[in-house]
């Protein structure tokens, strides 16, 4: 008997059944491994061919005939967005670095490096005694006093005090003992001294009081001499003389470090004004320069002329002061 149109009877008829029923149970196995592996891989392929799905799906939804269109990768249910920021608790190595200390947020990007700061301050130290006396025993105060009321003159190193004491001003010239030396090893050049004066007025009015007691100085100094009564002043080097042996006249620029200092002695005249003014001391170490001001604690220097005046020395043996025969 023959089966129906179109489909063989019989044995053939089962023979093409059984075919039929093989290649269905293959198909099956195949669709079963493929979703079998899929669930294997890693979270990031499974996104990847999630998102090559969405991207299809789009290009559909979109209307493009040929089913390609913009890619959107659409993450699965329950795996974390890679745009989604880690949890404070789930990543301690986020906060801190790898010593325990908490790690600084990177700049933004292209931001230059912080630079290294720079040093505080001029690389130099110094200090000024601007009551030396020449040679350690030669020198003038203008004092309004009467010579009755003026003590005897004091010791060099107690010169400020004494000054100080009797309202005195440094008469016909002042000389300024300058020590300079570098804060490191590091050498500091000095480049230039230079002189400012605010001020002239007309010389101060008393007597002029003599100190010539005891000479001596251990230190050899470099001189300079300034003329105050100059327009524009300048501290030229000049020869001295440190206990009898010649000291020649050396121009800057001069070297200084900790362990190399120098010491300016500079000598500031006047023959017609009271006069007030301070130095300035240029420096460069290194690649940088600067200025310092030196000055008497914060206040000009002041030097007064004594012509005119009368001249006092003071008399040891009797005690007293005297008219000194010029």
């Amino acid at each position: 008997m023959s089966g129906p149109v179109g489909h063989p009877a019989g044995p053939e008829a089962r023979r093409w059944r059984r075919k039929r029923v093989v290649v269905a149970v293959a198909a099956m196995c195949a669709v079963l491994a493929t979703v079998g592996s899929l669930s294997f891989l890693p979270d990031d392929r499974k996104t990847s061919g999630s998102g090559a799905v969405g991207a299809v799906e789009e290009s559909r939804e979109s209307g493009s005939g040929d089913g390609v269109g913009p890619a959107r990768s659409v993450a699965p249910t329950g795996s974390p967005s890679a745009s989604t920021p880690p949890s404070p608790s789930s990543s301690p190595s986020a906060r801190h670095g790898g010593n325990g200390t908490a790690s600084r947020a990177p700049g933004p990007s292209g931001s230059p490096a912080a630079p290294d700061a720079a040093p505080a301050g001029p690389p130099l130290t110094w200090s000024v005694d601007d009551h030396a006396w020449a040679h350690g025993c030669g020198h003038d105060y203008v004092v309004a006093k009467p010579p009755a009321q003026v003590p005897p003159p004091p010791a060099p190193q107690d010169a400020r005090t004494w000054a100080a004491t009797q309202g005195a001003v440094h008469g016909k010239e002042t000389l300024v003992e300058l020590s300079v030396q570098g804060k490191t090893d590091t050498a500091v050049v000095l480049t230039a001294l230079r002189v400012r004066v605010t001020g002239r007025s007309a010389p101060a009015s008393g007597n002029a009081y003599a100190m010539d007691q005891g000479c001596g100085g251990a230190l050899t100094p470099r001189y300079f001499d300034v003329d105050l009564d100059k327009d524009r002043p300048i501290a030229r080097a000049v020869a001295g003389n440190d206990a009898g042996t010649p000291v020649p006249a050396v121009r800057m620029p001069y070297r200084v470090s900790a362990t190399d200092p120098e010491v300016l002695l500079i000598t500031a005249r006047t023959e017609g004004c009271d006069c007030r003014w301070w130095l300035e001391l240029d420096w460069s170490s290194r690649g940088r320069t600067g200025t310092v001001r030196i000055d008497d604690r914060g206040r000009p220097f002041r030097t007064s002329a004594v012509t005119g005046l009368p001249h006092y020395e003071y008399d040891t043996l009797n005690r007293s002061w005297r008219i000194r025969s010029d």
